[in-house]
């Protein structure tokens, strides 16, 4: 069965209580990330998907991470500046987040159900909210299988 995480709270980078629908209308990648992981490179293909997909209604949300290995010990602030001023990210960074708390409940409900394993796990949100498809760590932000879904998405 198809998540809808239209109505799940998150919080943003200033500690804000945000309901992911408020980017309806929108794909949305959202991916776990770290800065001190061998997939932290991921961060500069992930601003190359928002540069690349921005405009025709598209959005990475970054959510740090530091249940995998503390590869993300930082606070936000430190985070933002990491990820700006080494990967030139400027996709939206919400508050630091566990696994065991939203929106990670709802996506891993999702078809392939079960935990995240790693940092920069994607998963890939259709317009109306709906939970498309999931990534592991390894498929690149450039891989033709994640630009094709980002495609197809929001070509629906």
């Amino acid at each position: 069965m198809a998540v809808n995480i239209s109505d799940v709270m998150v919080r943003d980078a200033q500690g804000t209580p945000k309901r992911l629908g408020e980017w309806a209308g929108q794909v949305l990648l959202l991916v776990n990330v770290a800065s001190r992981c061998g997939f932290t490179r991921q961060y500069a293909g992930l601003q190359t998907l928002q540069e690349t997909y921005g405009d025709q209604g598209f959005t990475v949300l970054g959510f740090p991470c530091n249940d995998f290995g503390a590869q993300e010990p930082g606070s936000l602030a430190e985070i933002q500046q990491f990820c700006s001023s080494t990967y030139g990210a400027s996709f939206p960074l919400l508050d630091k987040v566990t696994m065991a708390e939203e929106p990670y409940i709802s996506l891993t409900q999702s078809e392939p159900t079960g935990p995240v394993a790693w940092n920069f796990e994607k998963f890939l949100v259709a317009k109306d909210g709906t939970v498309l498809a999931r990534f592991k760590s390894t498929v690149e932000p450039d891989s033709s299988e994640l630009r094709s879904a980002i495609e197809a998405a929001l070509a629906a």
